[in-house]
């Protein structure tokens, strides 16, 4: 496989290893590595830090999956932070309504916060340091402050005529004296800080053992204080994306019947190695599919650097994101292992031809016969055009909502990779005193009845968040994950055709040009499409772009340092011997280690 430049190295040691899309929460996650805690004290360090200084990529108010494996069990376990639609949340109350869609921001999109109690419980059952510890980096930024990101000064200021005209609350947090801060300003969030330390003052008045402690935080957050100030706030109707105001459905006793989970990994070889994912209520089976139907073929078509290896691994893609329509859900009655059955697998690859397809093609795994949402299809029966598959809060412009990771590995063996994301500051209002916003995950929900991802009370929205693991002889190897929506398990199944197939190095995987396929129904409101479409870094080089041009990709050049966040850990179970890497693009993720 091609070999390219690096702008990094790959990180090698034998202590421990972090990989984030931010380089304080790297710090913070391995600082408390460094103070004598696990990989999973470090994830949690590092994910409260994630909130703090990446406020329009992730929230408290949003959720996180997880994969993890401890040195103790090496099978692979998902720890699931989706929160759930509320009781409320009904198709006959957003008709009612007048919605077609569930809307892409404000109250009423809005699934039960997960990521707090599901970080919570991890740090409960699995880490080994005081709620103190490892929430005192995250409460320090929040309290004195720290550089916020031109990205997240600038989404401020996209969001400004909306915050002052509709979102006060929002406009009072982030904007005040009515300035929006500037890039690198020193910003602090003393009502977040305040949040946390309350629960820890809760948590160490609690009974002796951390178990104790942690679960007197986690009734804090979903009955305590932090419940009833979001029943309270939601109560109130505000704009949202529909481009009329709406109240929240989500209450209080939402948040105290729900509790995160943990739950068995699915599983698929590819080569050598083993990936593991969500099941069907997360996009993550789409990279298992799309590995099954690669498999078949020889390394030397698999290279996403030449023009057969893009070409085969965008049609591919297609294939299996048309699946994720028609068959991913929590309440889909199908299996995973139906998906991959390899006489289905055969079928599904004997339709990838010479020439892009534009069509939206699922499958009939067992015979079944697809069905897809109403809002995908024109009249003709073909797909929908438009839009680049990203959340947008169209009042204001183009305002992007997205995602961070972060991955850990211990000396031990002990190892996670984490998307949290969610409650971006651009989502919903700010709710008052508790100085972060709620997610608005519901949007990945369909008002038709009947389907996989329909919207029904106590259902997971189908999420893209989607980290994995990679385990080689039933060991885990490696940790990845990117933010990016629909395109995260499109860059990751780059990454790792590179990784896994090429050889390459793991920075060097990272390094190498990216691209991703439109041609698929956006997750994200207004739910669009763009048939056809295949977005490239200009590094792939002109031959190739035109190439793939000729093949009938409709070619969306993107400049040259522009696609894919990737963060990677890896563990040698042999030597021992740790590794990272982490995404330079946009100069923000950073891996540490030694």
């Amino acid at each position: 496989m091609t070999t390219e430049h690096t702008t990094r190295p790959t990180l090698r040691g034998t202590f421990g290893m972090v990989s984030t899309t931010h380089w304080l929460a790297s710090q913070s996650a391995m600082a408390e590595l460094e103070a004598g805690g696990n990989a999973f004290d470090a994830a949690l360090a590092g994910a409260f830090v994630l909130h703090v200084v990446e406020p329009h990529l992730n929230g408290p108010g949003g959720e996180v999956p997880a994969v993890f494996a401890t040195a103790a069990d090496p099978t692979p376990t998902v720890l699931c932070g989706q929160g759930t639609a509320p009781a409320g949340a009904t198709v006959e109350h957003f008709r009612a309504l007048g919605l077609d869609l569930v809307p892409g921001s404000g109250p009423l999109a809005a699934a039960v916060p997960g990521a707090v109690d599901a970080w919570l419980m991890l740090g409960r059952d699995h880490g080994t340091r005081s709620l103190r510890d490892v929430l005192s980096y995250a409460a320090g930024y929040a309290r004195h402050g720290h550089p916020l990101l031109p990205r997240a000064a600038s989404t401020v200021a996209t969001m400004q005529q909306m915050f002052t005209e509709h979102w006060p609350t929002s406009a009072a947090h982030w904007m005040p004296g009515g300035r929006v801060p500037r890039p690198w300003e020193l910003v602090a969030n003393t009502a977040y800080a305040d949040v946390l330390d309350r629960l820890v003052t809760i948590a160490e008045a609690a009974g002796p053992s951390r178990e104790e402690k942690y679960d007197a935080a986690r009734r804090a957050w979903g009955e305590g204080f932090v419940a009833e100030a979001v029943d309270r706030f939601l109560r109130r109707p505000f704009l949202d994306s529909s481009g009329e105001p709406h109240a929240g459905v989500l209450t209080g006793g939402d948040m105290a019947a729900w509790s995160a989970s943990y739950e068995p990994a699915v599983t698929h070889r590819f080569r050598d190695f083993e990936v593991a994912k969500t099941d069907l209520w997360g996009q993550g089976p789409v990279l298992l599919q799309s590995l099954a139907m690669l498999d078949r073929l020889p390394d030397d078509a698999l290279d996403p650097s030449t023009t057969e290896g893009a070409h085969v691994t965008a049609e591919v893609l297609k294939l299996a994101f048309a699946d994720r329509e028609a068959w991913y859900g929590d309440g889909s009655d199908l299996s995973v292992a139906e998906l991959l059955d390899p006489a289905y697998v055969e079928q599904r690859l004997a339709l990838v031809g010479d020439v892009a397809s534009a069509e939206l093609r699922p499958g009939s795994p067992g015979g079944r016969t697809a069905r897809l949402p109403r809002h995908v299809l024109h009249e003709s029966g073909a797909p929908e055009a438009s839009g680049l598959g990203e959340p947008t809060l169209l009042w204001t412009g183009e305002t992007k909502g997205d995602t961070c990771h972060l991955d850990v590995v211990d000396r031990w063996g002990n190892i996670i990779s984490a998307t949290p994301s969610g409650g971006w500051l651009q989502s919903s209002p700010t709710v008052p005193g508790l100085g972060f916003c709620l997610g608005s995950r519901l949007q990945m929900l369909w008002l038709d009845d009947g389907l996989p991802s329909s919207l029904v009370p106590g259902r997971r929205p189908r999420t893209t968040l989607s980290p994995t693991l990679v385990l080689r002889d039933g060991v885990p190897a490696y940790a990845v994950g990117t933010p990016g929506g629909d395109q995260q398990d499109q860059w990751q199944l780059v990454f790792l055709l590179r990784l896994l197939a090429g050889g390459q190095e793991i920075q060097e995987a990272i390094d190498a040009p990216m691209f991703h396929t439109t041609s698929l129904p956006s997750s994200f409101y207004p739910r669009e499409m763009s048939p056809g479409e295949l977005v490239v870094e200009d590094r792939l080089g002109d031959e190739v772009i035109g190439a793939l041009a000729r093949r009938g990709h409709g070619i969306t050049r993107v400049g040259p340092w522009t696609l894919g966040r990737l963060c990677a850990v890896s563990r040698d179970a042999e030597t021992g011997l740790l590794g990272a890497g982490a995404n330079s693009r946009g100069a923000q993720g950073y891996a540490v280690g030694r």
